[in-house]
């Protein structure tokens, strides 16, 4: 047998033990992260040619830079937005979407920010970090329409409010902010029930989203760990799917949807 063989011949067998957690779990989650819209076009923020490497994050995504650098802030919007706004969902968030359809699914807990998921078609997604589909005046808190920033351009920044002079900002989550209580409240309930969770695209750095598979794990459930590469829940997962979660999720969703069929 070639090595190639051997490989798709352990990813079929780990595949197969994934498909029967979700297919008998009560309740399953999963837990995705920046992995999961790499294949879309937004790399990973902290990688190589992810944002990270062009912005620095304190002086151009953080509470203080809201306050003293508003065009430093915006220049870097104006990537965010054009990236995320070019993206378009890929085989894995359509396989999160009809995992969902099929019932194997309850919510989708997400670390990002682009709103893939929603297009893809999932329908219960807890955004822990926000989303860039929705601005509002950091100051007064009014409403802005999200297709007026992807409409900015060099010479129209900073984005000030019109009602009150204030910063206009996407609703995510930057440096030095808190995560929004609700989605960390829904999440947290969500990790109480459930006794499965399926990460995706994640190693599992950034708390406190890394906790969700830990709590799940700590009251009896399974981990099912989709991302590829070592991560942070190597010790706890019960199965580890090593391959591409564009490949991995499809051929997964295909073997619950089947299971579920009979």
């Amino acid at each position: 047998m070639t090595r190639t063989k051997r490989m798709d011949a352990v990813l079929q067998n780990r595949l197969e033990q994934a498909a029967d957690i979700l297919y008998s779990a009560r309740l399953a989650i999963a837990l995705t992260g920046a992995g999961v819209s790499v294949p879309s076009g937004i790399p990973d923020f902290r990688s190589p040619g992810g944002l990270w490497s062009r912005f620095d994050p304190w002086e151009t995504a953080s509470a203080e830079a809201i306050r003293r650098n508003p065009e430093g802030v915006w220049r870097f919007l104006l990537d965010a937005v054009r990236m995320m706004s070019e993206a378009e969902p890929n085989a894995a968030h359509t396989a999160l979407a009809d995992m969902e359809a099929a019932g194997a699914l309850r919510a989708v807990v997400t670390q990002n920010i682009d709103g893939l998921h929603q297009r893809a078609g999932s329908r219960y997604v807890i955004e822990f970090h926000g989303s860039m589909d929705r601005f509002y005046c950091n100051e007064c808190g009014r409403q802005e329409d999200a297709s007026v920033a992807r409409r900015l351009g060099p010479e129209d920044i900073p984005w000030f409010c019109p009602a009150c002079g204030g910063l206009i900002r996407p609703e995510v989550v930057f440096f030095g902010e808190p995560i929004p209580q609700q989605a960390m409240a829904e999440s947290f309930d969500l990790a109480e029930e459930a006794d499965a969770v399926l990460v995706v695209g994640t190693t599992g750095e950034v708390a406190p989203a890394n906790t969700i598979p830990q709590k799940i794990k700590a009251r009896g459930g399974c981990v099912i760990d989709a991302t590829l590469g070592p991560t942070y829940f190597d010790s706890i997962c019960d199965v580890k799917l090593d391959a591409p979660a564009e490949r991995s999720l499809p051929l997964l969703a295909r073997m619950v949807s089947e299971a579920r069929g009979r």
